[in-house]
């Protein structure tokens, strides 16, 4: 079992590296224990995108080509 601190910052959202503040596209993703989640930073309200890890890891090795 894990401590509620340990729960707490895997849930936090974090921003993309790539937004610059200015208002431009933004996306933020946090990390569950079985998938992760992509949301508009901008538009949080609308909810997010949920991806396996298998999904979420296939997707950052694609990206990193």
């Amino acid at each position: 079992m894990r401590g509620g601190r340990a729960i707490a910052e895997e849930r936090a959202w974090h921003k993309s590296s790539y937004s610059n503040g200015t208002g431009g596209n933004c996306v933020e993703a946090r990390l569950m224990a079985e998938q992760a989640e992509v949301r508009d930073t901008q538009n949080r309200g609308l909810g997010h995108l949920g991806f396996t890890a298998g999904e979420w890891a296939a997707l950052l090795r694609a990206l990193a080509r």
